[in-house]
């Protein structure tokens, strides 16, 4: 990952070329409404298909969403200076590093998958030989055989699909690296620990301040000559944005209910007469005002609404990995007791083909769950505008 990171961020320094990149790849790709494994239908003649599929259930971070939008809309100038600044700079890196370690993240993603298959592929092609010679020698029937052969060749069609999945993807990832020559260095299973970042408790809300929207709003707030410090200092409460062991801190809930939205701006202009034209200048000051602190206080609401989407999202999807990772196991026993009983005469090879089926999905539930897991972390990672560790020197 710091590899391909260091790569990404080297070979897009233009941030012109880099936005064209990122624009590109997602409209190529569809990055926006999550990559999609593909369909894989693993189930009997006339039994109900098994089908798999992921798609990204954490929305994108606001600024983003607008950071695009902004600049598909400007013309070659406006979008030239609109990228010279530090915030549009900050918006492009942010989504760059997302986007190549969320594309990083799928190749792992269909690496287990594509893995997976291949050995149920070795397996269904050992089972069809044991199931063809035992309807040599009278133990099995034509339908088993049949059932066999319609397993076997369901997951290599399957297989042959992932495999194509994994092409496309490694070219996007090398799209969005910036250069086709780049030799990925071997990376972990998408399984092994390591990615997940370990949120300390007591994150300060203050950490929200580096998003690009935030940033931008400020900016807007200066503009409008309101006390930036005071704004601040009533925007942000005192609270952590994460308790222990990284989860939502309790603070979140009183965020809407503090005493933000009684921050006004003073405007200090002199009291002459000159036929109501000062006045009118200063109701037009007050209402500039009022709009870049209203236009601030909602940036760094959804800033924390944002962060508090994502933890508990981070919270919903380690309940569900250790759900799936359960049924997994429940799984693994059940084909082998199913294994045992058509061995012992007691069943058909049709409960075993289901076994079989059951554990394929559930052990592809858990690779999609860790890939989700994985983006929610890099969905946080934008939402907190680039990382906790900035933190560290506030």
């Amino acid at each position: 990952m710091r590899a391909l990171l260091e790569a990404a961020l080297e070979n897009n320094r233009d941030l012109r070329m880099a936005v064209g990149r990122v624009q590109e790849a997602r409209a190529q790709y569809g990055v926006v409404r999550a990559d999609r494994v593909p369909t894989v239908n693993l189930g009997p003649p006339g039994g109900t298909p098994i089908t798999t599929g992921y798609a990204a259930p954490l929305m994108s971070v606001s600024y983003e969403l607008d950071f695009w939008g902004r600049i598909t809309g400007m013309t070659e100038v406006a979008r030239f200076s609109f990228l010279a600044t530090e915030d549009a700079r900050r918006a492009v890196q942010l989504t760059l590093v997302a986007d190549v370690a969320n594309a990083y993240y799928e190749i792992l993603q269909l690496d287990e998958l594509v893995s997976l298959l291949r050995a149920t592929v070795d397996l269904r092609e050992y089972a069809a030989e044991l199931v063809g010679k035992g309807r040599d020698l009278g133990a099995a029937n034509d339908n088993e055989y049949l059932l066999a052969t319609v397993a076997l060749e369901s997951a290599k069609s399957s297989l042959a699909a992932l495999k194509h999945q994994r092409a496309v993807a490694g070219n996007r990832l090398d799209f969005l690296v910036g250069k086709t020559d780049f030799v990925q260095p071997e990376g972990k299973s998408i399984e092994e620990p390591g990615f997940d970042s370990v949120l300390r408790p007591g994150i300060p809300s203050e950490v929200l301040l580096f998003r690009p929207d935030v940033m931008a709003s400020e900016q807007r707030l200066r503009a409008a000559h309101a006390n930036i410090g005071v704004a601040r200092a009533a925007f942000f409460p005192k609270i952590a944005i994460t308790a222990g062991f990284g989860a939502v801190g309790g603070g979140f809930a009183s965020l809407f209910t503090s005493n933000a939205s009684t921050f006004s701006p003073l405007v200090s202009l002199p009291a002459l007469w000159d036929g109501g034209r000062i006045q009118g200048g200063v109701a037009v000051a007050q209402a500039r005002q009022e709009i870049a602190v209203a236009e601030y206080e909602k940036t760094i609401q959804q800033a924390f609404r944002e962060v508090a989407d994502q933890l508990s999202a981070r919270e919903s999807l380690g309940r569900q990995m250790r759900a799936a990772i359960s049924n997994k196991t429940a799984q693994e026993r059940r084909l082998q007791i199913a294994l045992g009983r058509y061995e012992g005469g007691l069943v058909a090879y049709r409960e075993v083909i289901e076994g079989q089926q059951d554990l394929l999905a559930a052990q592809q539930a858990v690779i999609t769950l860790r890939r989700a897991q994985l983006e929610a972390e890099v969905q946080l990672y934008k939402a907190l505008g680039g990382g906790e560790q900035r933190a560290e020197s506030m």
